[in-house]
């Protein structure tokens, strides 16, 4: 195996599942799927699919951030998952005012369930090199 390090941090959820919030492998650093559960209580967030993906961000960023990074500013590539692409253009609106005008790769896929019944969720891939 790859010389890795695991990245925890408060700023971000934590479960008791078999996996890392983040694995730096050199200057890559593969984020954890996130959705718009507030880490300091647990909870969901309440509002609206903006609002969610607000915390969605702020939870990958928080992990960048324990790894050394500068937040959403290296984050290279993220994979976005609704539980229903009506919200699509919501979520564009809220991520393209996170990310403004050198948005990183991504993908955007509909899923039927998430985990806590979120409804949005993404995992991200940072370069802190």
């Amino acid at each position: 195996m790859a010389d890795t390090d695991s990245i925890e941090t408060d700023g971000a959820p934590s479960t008791d599942n078999p996996y890392s919030q983040g694995v730096r492998a050199g200057d890559a650093l593969y984020v954890s799927g996130y959705g718009s559960v507030d880490p300091e209580t647990g909870d969901v967030v309440d509002g609206d699919i903006a609002a969610q993906t607000d915390r969605v961000l702020e939870n990958v960023a928080a992990v960048v951030d324990a790894a050394g990074g500068d937040g959403l500013a290296d984050v290279v590539k993220v994979t976005v998952y609704l539980t229903d692409l009506e919200e699509y253009d919501a979520v564009n609106e809220a991520y393209g005012a996170r990310f403004g005008d050198d948005p990183p790769a991504r993908v955007c896929v509909e899923v039927s369930r998430l985990p806590d019944d979120v409804r949005v969720e993404m995992d991200a891939t940072a370069s802190l090199g």
